[in-house]
């Protein structure tokens, strides 16, 4: 990592891709709506392999491995300034290593606590409100989150580098919290923004950091609607296929040709991006048209460039 001047009493979110995108979903929002820029990269390439290369209109790509970036938001007030750190992936091997190489990192620039943001898959119904379920390395924060009345992990494990950065964290005398967003474990590999919503609600009364969260709160009631939508379906062909109905359902989908909506995506993005570029604030609807089309991966590296200068 390239050496950075010393920031204001900064502190740390980390964040990577998991269920329901709830932790990479609410990093992105921190990036889009705090207008934050590209502070420096994490080099862990000796951790990862590549299994394979894209190739796009008949051409391989260079083959690459996920990339891990620190972005920095400038408090205004001059309290506490903001990290957020975005992996795009978790190493296979070597996560203790990796966890204590980016704590002493992020130590040295001043950090004394770290956040990381997940989710929690429950048998919740789409339509129900998400909880914010969260635990703590130390009491005083273990305080911090029962005086927001935040449901506690008492037992059990955190899996991934969400919880193990804060063990990390806590041997190197940081302090920090996990808030896990509460989703639909039916809908664990499908978006669920209701629950990056609870998750940020939460990180900003932990933290006093004012969010406009009217964006990401509209996408969470459209996808909460076409959820309940689909489980309404799924469970309506589960009960006929119980009563013994092997009777087709009416209707259907019918795309449109290929070819037009390729095009169309094509264009869209492009204005998306545009727009991005001259307003970061309107980054985050690039991302949800993306994630819609499936293509994040494809663009995260340039949707990741639109924080590399400051913007409006």
């Amino acid at each position: 990592m390239a050496t950075r001047p010393p920031l204001h009493n900064p502190r740390l979110v980390a964040v990577w891709p998991g269920m329901g995108h709830v932790g990479v979903n609410a990093g992105i929002y921190l990036l889009s709506k705090l207008e934050m820029t590209a502070y420096a990269e994490f080099d862990s390439s000796a951790l990862f392999d590549v299994d394979g290369v894209e190739v796009k209109e008949g051409l391989i790509r260079p083959a690459r491995r996920p990339r891990n970036r620190l972005f920095h938001w400038v408090d205004p007030e001059h309290k506490h300034d903001l990290l957020v750190f975005l992996g795009e992936a978790q190493p296979p091997m070597g996560k203790f290593a990796f966890c204590r190489e980016l704590v002493r990192y992020v130590q040295n620039l001043g950090v004394d606590r770290v956040y990381t943001f997940a989710a929690m898959a429950t048998h919740m119904r789409p339509e129900h409100p998400s909880k914010v379920y969260a635990a703590a390395t130390d009491a005083d924060r273990l305080d911090e989150l029962k005086q927001l009345d935040l449901t506690v992990v008492e037992d059990g494990q955190i899996g991934g580098l969400n919880g193990l950065v804060l063990g990390v964290a806590a041997d190197e005398g940081l302090s920090g919290a996990c808030l896990l967003g509460e989703m639909p474990h039916i809908f664990a590999q499908l978006p669920f923004p209701k629950a990056s919503l609870a998750v940020l609600e939460s990180f900003s009364a932990l933290t006093g950091i004012k969010l406009d969260l009217s964006e990401l709160s509209a996408q969470a009631e459209a996808v909460e609607e076409q959820l309940e939508e689909l489980l309404g379906r799924i469970e309506s062909q589960l009960r006929r296929q119980n009563e013994g109905d092997d009777e087709e359902g009416e209707g259907g989908f019918t795309p449109e040709p290929a070819d037009e909506a390729d095009e169309d995506d094509a264009r869209r993005i492009e204005e998306l991006f545009d727009q991005a570029a001259d307003d970061r604030s309107k980054a985050f609807e690039l991302k949800q048209e993306l994630d819609k089309l499936g293509r994040f991966k494809e663009y995260e590296d340039r949707f990741l460039d639109l924080f590399r200068k400051s913007g409006k």
